[in-house]
Formats: C-alpha cells, sequence, structure tokens
C-alpha cells in the first residue's frame, strides 16, 4: 500500500506571523510592538500555506505560557519577571497545560473559542494542525486556573520535603532556596522567591541555575532518581504519568492531527510507550513528532517509544548544513541515509526550524538561493515528512536584534516582533527574487505529492559509481533516483555557486533493481522549469546535464 500523501509540515511561530508593525522596538511590550492573534490565520492566508504545498501546520507556542504581560485583568496571576525570559516569554516555558496562550486572543476571554475556530479553518483550508506538547518541564510559576473540575494540579499533592519521590510531580533541593541573583530585578521589584528551590527543566538538580540553564523553567518528575543513581521508579505508575495523559487526551479531543513533543528525549521511552497507545486508541490518526537528537535512542523511541516521525538533525540537517556552507563534501549525504535506513520511514527532515539559524542569515549560509540544492535532497529523498519554517520559503534571513534574543541568526521566541518577509507576504509586497524563491519552494514541496515516485516510490543513491573525475565532482554534487511503476525521476543537486555540466552514471545495478528499460535516447522533463531534454539511458554511459548554479534537476522519465 503507498503512503496517501508525503507529511509536508509548515512551521509557524504563532504570535508572530500576524503582526503587522513594521516599527518593533527591541524589548518592546505588547503595547509597543503588537502581537499576532489566531484570528490572522484566515481562510486566504491558510490557502496560500497549502498552495505552497503544505500538508500540515504546526502552530508553535498555542498553550498559555510565562510572560511578562499583565493579564490579572481576566483572573491570570502575573509572571515573577525574574523568571520570565523576555517579554513575551518562552512558549516552552508552559504555565497552564489546560488553556490557550492570551497573547493570541483578540478578545482573551473567549480564547478557547477562537482556538476551536482556528482548528476549523485549518481543516477546511485542506491542512491538517499540530501543537506543541512540552512534557519535560513548566514554568516556575506554573498554575493551572483552566484545568477541569476534579484534576489536581502539578504538585499539589507533593511531599517537598523529599528530594525525590516517585509519586511528586517535581524534584526538589530540601531546605534550599532558588538563587537566580543574576535575574533580579531593576525597577524595583522583590526577588523571586521560591522555597524549597525546584529543579531547573535542564537537568539542573541545584538550586544555583546559571544563566545559561533553563532557569524560568522546572523539571517535571516522571519517576527517574537522577541523584540516586538514575533509579527508574516506574512501578507503581508514577502519578505525573497520568496527569500528562489527561492533558494529551483534553487537546486531541479538540480536533488536532498532532503533537511535537518538545525534548521528547529528556523524558523517559517507557512512558511514551505507555501514553501514545492510550491516546491512538482513542485518535488512531494522531501523529506524535519527537525532537530527539541523540542517534543512540533514535530505535527506542520509535519502537518503545512509539514515535511515528523524529527529528533528524544530527545527521542529514547538520550534514546539509555543511555541505551548503562548503565545509562538508556532497557525498556525505550517503551516510545519513545509510545510518537511518532501517527507520527512514519515522525521520522528520528540515533545513530550518525555530531553534535553528536561518539559511539565509549571516551565520548560515548568507543567501537563500544557496539553500536550493539542499532543499532539493531534503525533501525528495525519502517517502518521510519534510518540514519547513515560516518565511524560510521568502528567504527570512533572522538578523534582527528583538530584545532578549540578540542578533543570532534566528527568529525570536521570547520577544513581541515582526518578521518583514511575513508582514510583506500578508499585503502582497515581496520583492522579485523573494517571489523567484517562493515559487521554487512551491514547486519542489508540490512535486513531494504530485509525483509517487517521491510520494512512495524505490530510492537509489548513485553516488558510489560517480567519484570525482570524469565530469562529476562529488564534493559539489549529489545524485540519486527515485522510481515509482510508471515513472523514474532522476534527481541531481548541485551545491556549486556556478553552472556545471556533469555526466552521472546509472549502474547496471540499478537498472536490474529499480527494473528500468535501456535507451539509448530518451525524452526527459525537468520538473522544475519544465523544460524537454534528450538523454542517454543505458548502464554505465554518462548521462550529461548542465546544472544551474546552487540548484538542480528533477528529471522524469517514463519508465
Amino acid at each position: 500500500m503507498t503512503p496517501e500523501q508525503k507529511i509536508i509540515i509548515y512551521q509557524v511561530f504563532t504570535r508572530l506571523f500576524g503582526n503587522d508593525n513594521a516599527r518593533c522596538t527591541p524589548n518592546g511590550s505588547i503595547e509597543e510592538n503588537g502581537c499576532g492573534k489566531m484570528a490572522d490565520f484566515t481562510s486566504e492566508a491558510l490557502a496560500r500555506i497549502h498552495r505552497l504545498g503544505a500538508t500540515h501546520i504546526w502552530y508553535t507556542g498555542i498553550i498559555e505560557h510565562a510572560t511578562q504581560t499583565d493579564y490579572s485583568t481576566y483572573g491570570i496571576a502575573r509572571d515573577h519577571k525574574a523568571v520570565v525570559k523576555g517579554k513575551a516569554g518562552s512558549p516552552y516555558a508552559i504555565k497552564d497545560y489546560y488553556d490557550i496562550d492570551p497573547d493570541l486572543a483578540k478578545n482573551v476571554d473567549k480564547r478557547m473559542n477562537e482556538y476551536l475556530n482556528l482548528v476549523k479553518r485549518t481543516h477546511k483550508a485542506g491542512l491538517k494542525m499540530i501543537i506543541d506538547f512540552v512534557p519535560n518541564h513548566v514554568a516556575r510559576q506554573y498554575h493551572s486556573d483552566a484545568r477541569p473540575e476534579g484534576v489536581k494540579d502539578l504538585g499539589e499533592n507533593d511531599d517537598c520535603r523529599n528530594s525525590f519521590d516517585p509519586q511528586n510531580n517535581f524534584y526538589y533541593i530540601p531546605g534550599e532556596e532558588l538563587h537566580t541573583d543574576f535575574a533580579r530585578q531593576q525597577d524595583g521589584t522583590a526577588p523571586y522567591r521560591e522555597m524549597p528551590a525546584k529543579a531547573t527543566g535542564n537537568d539542573n538538580f541545584s538550586a544555583w541555575p546559571g544563566t545559561n540553564d533553563w532557569y524560568e523553567t522546572v523539571k517535571l518528575n516522571y519517576g527517574i532518581d537522577y541523584c540516586g543513581g538514575h533509579r527508574r521508579c516506574f512501578s507503581p505508575t508514577p502519578d505525573t504519568w497520568y496527569k500528562m495523559r489527561d492533558i494529551l487526551l483534553f487537546w486531541a479531543a479538540t480536533g488536532i492531527d498532532g503533537f511535537r513533543c518538545d525534548m521528547a528525549e529528556m523524558v523517559p521511552a517507557e512512558f511514551w510507550g505507555w501514553v501514545i497507545p492510550q491516546i491512538k486508541a482513542q485518535y488512531p490518526a494522531i501523529v506524535f513528532i519527537a525532537e530527539v537528537y541523540n542517534p543512540a535512542e533514535y530505535r527506542n523511541y520509535i519502537f518503545n517509544g512509539r514515535f511515528d516521525y523524529l527529528y533528524d538533525k544530527v545527521g542529514l540537517y547538520d550534514t546539509l548544513r555543511g555541505v551548503t556552507c562548503g565545509y562538508t563534501p556532497a557525498c556525505a549525504i550517503t551516510g545519513c541515509w545509510q545510518s537511518v535506513d532501517d527507520i527512514k520511514d519515522h525521520m522528520l527532515n528540515f533545513l530550518e526550524n525555530h531553534d535553528e539559524q536561518r539559511l539565509a542569515s549571516d551565520f548560515f549560509a548568507g543567501d537563500a538561493r544557496k539553500g536550493r540544492p539542499a532543499l532539493l535532497v531534503s525533501a525528495c529523498m525519502g517517502t518521510n515528512p519534510m518540514m519547513v519554517y515560516f518565511g524560510q520559503e521568502l528567504g527570512e534571513r533572522g538578523m534582527d536584534a528583538e530584545g532578549f534574543s540578540g542578533r543570532d541568526g534566528r527568529t525570536t521566541i521570547f520577544d513581541y516582533w515582526s518578521i518583514d518577509t511575513i508582514r510583506r507576504s500578508r499585503k502582497n509586497r515581496l520583492t522579485e527574487s523573494e517571489k523567484e524563491l517562493q515559487d521554487y519552494y512551491t514547486k519542489v514541496l508540490r512535486i513531494c505529492n504530485e509525483e509517487t515516485a517521491i510520494r512512495a516510490g524505490q530510492f537509489y543513491d548513485l553516488m558510489y559509481v560517480n567519484p570525482a573525475g570524469d565530469g562529476f565532482n562529488p564534493e559539489k554534487q549529489y545524485a540519486f533516483l527515485r522510481r515509482s511503476p510508471k515513472t523514474l525521476l532522476l534527481i541531481v543537486a548541485n551545491f556549486d555557486e556556478q553552472e556545471r555540466t556533469v555526466s552521472v552514471r546509472i549502474p547496471r545495478h540499478a537498472f536490474d533493481f529499480l527494473q528500468m528499460k535501456e535507451k539509448a535516447s530518451i525524452a526527459a522533463t525537468d520538473l522544475l522549469t519544465g523544460r524537454k531534454e534528450n538523454i542517454s539511458f543505458v548502464p554505465d554511459a554518462p548521462v550529461t546535464l548542465t546544472l544551474p548554479g546552487n540548484e538542480g534537476k528533477i528529471l522524469k522519465i517514463k519508465a
């Protein structure tokens, strides 16, 4: 059975998407800089995202998190500024697992209704909807005022006299106050007090987190005694497991189609293997995506944790970044798929996300056009999902100094801000070069589902028969085949800035393995340009192609 579609995820940072303020001030408040709303994802805006080729949209930052903005008039307790990063706060410092972030609502009192309307609009636009689930840590001042009746709050029944108890929701440092001297306020606000101190989200089990720690968060306890030899105390089932299951079921019931699980590898795979089947028993089509960075744990989180997809960050992303920047040879891409060949359908490919530097930034490629060959490879070499980050398709550079986030090549997740390319795109004011890049992304991403050979076909790497010399440079070019019963695609990516004429050999084994017919001359169509050309298609005879600089070709041949 062939997949119905290749998943193409469009990640969007929800509060930034609809903000049209072109004059934002670094460290500006919501009143000064403005904030995008869920309502800004109009039917027209969602249709544009769908036309790009997206099948899913991941709304980042939907659930209520800690913020320096005062919503106390709406019954939401204020957060102490010393334990909030940036004026807007991090969407990964969850303050209430059962509520929508008030920043995102036009009418704060109706924020849940606005969210449910967003779910409906998203589906009506032909897109499936993903939201974050942040299981490892919560905001320092976590308190759910929206939890359903009868639900106990996190930490409500904890015995904080014990540093570790399998039935506690948090870890404690008994008798010690939390020390955040570096975060003391200069505006006369009293220091933040926490007694006893709770362990910090990035596995800092002391009362002295530093500026580089996730000091604004508290680590959740899933039954592992980190300071007692990493004992795994999973029987009886820890209370945190039940609380997290109920939260997942709550959001699944709102009609969403998937969860992107933040720092999933910091939570034991045993929990995921326990909870995911329970969620899928009620919502069979829902997908779970894990942020996992340790290749040694990939199979654990797929086979034991039961995740559908994992980030392919330290393999394909890091390699493509190196190839794009010129310090890794293109032939190194082969090792990426070989290392995950047995789990290849479970890997999520990407070139950007909210954690990584923008491709067009000065810290990465410096020019979005240099990312086109990487897009060809990342999107077209497998049947597994592909993800793009909003503005990536427009060449967004991420070179603003927004406030808490400095000029680091990333789009801020902590500040109220407006994204230049997205703002102009919403008003149809893109430059010609931005339109060209958007058209390129649209072609590639739509081809992923228009062509069965990519969506569900076989893959054949051609690099082993194309060494250096003889008109091919494995430092700068990467070539592979995709095959469906009716068509064959020859895909060659050129990471060289210059136009190159290359000779690509296709071995006898490929003809036999993919059951291809030999032809001395055969018509091929480049799906990226629509141009036709005749090529030689026999074993070991070179296929001669002229490749544009920083681009490539997808040649379609009727097999």
